[in-house]
């Protein structure tokens, strides 16, 4: 796969630095508070209503095998828009904290690396060296497994099914 530079919006995720295309961002904000959904992973936290719509967040720590930490005023919430067949999802992704936006070139870029038999390019487009900083770049759509946005589409046709029952 070829390179391409373009605009990333970082974020650190403990002593990380990470980038996800601007084209994928719709908006930042600061934590809200989340609606705790029963039996599902560990990374989905739950759900929160961001002006009269449902938005599910996924703690990217947890999902990354990363130590659990507690939301403080610097937590965001990233709200990232992922294609999901004919309509596009928006979720919540929640982040130790905002950075900044990139312009990262081509010559800045270099592919994930590969450890043994287990590539890191499953949720890695590339690796951005700029600033004396290293930036590993999701491609956020592998992030979100299919079975994630499966059980993300579950829960929330669940809540609306319950939200309408209690209408009538």
């Amino acid at each position: 796969m070829e390179l391409q530079g373009g605009k990333y919006l970082t974020f650190s995720l403990g002593h990380e630095e990470y980038g996800i295309p601007i084209e994928r961002v719709r908006e930042i904000i600061g934590i809200l508070e989340i609606t705790h959904i029963p039996k599902v992973p560990r990374f989905i936290k739950g759900v929160i209503n961001l002006r009269g719509k449902i938005i599910p967040i996924m703690d990217l720590r947890i999902k990354f095998d990363m130590e659990q930490k507690e939301y403080n005023e610097r937590t965001c919430i990233i709200v990232v828009e992922i294609p999901t067949g004919d309509i596009k999802k928006q979720i919540g992704v929640a982040v130790d904290s905002v950075s900044e936006v990139l312009s990262l070139q081509t010559a800045e870029l270099e592919p994930p690396p590969e450890y043994g038999n287990q590539s890191s390019d499953e949720f890695l487009t590339g690796v951005g060296k700029i600033k004396g900083k290293v930036i590993l770049l999701l491609n956020i759509e592998k992030v979100f497994m299919s079975e994630d946005i499966d059980l993300i589409n579950q829960v929330e046709s669940n809540l609306i099914n319950k939200e309408e029952k209690v209408i009538k």
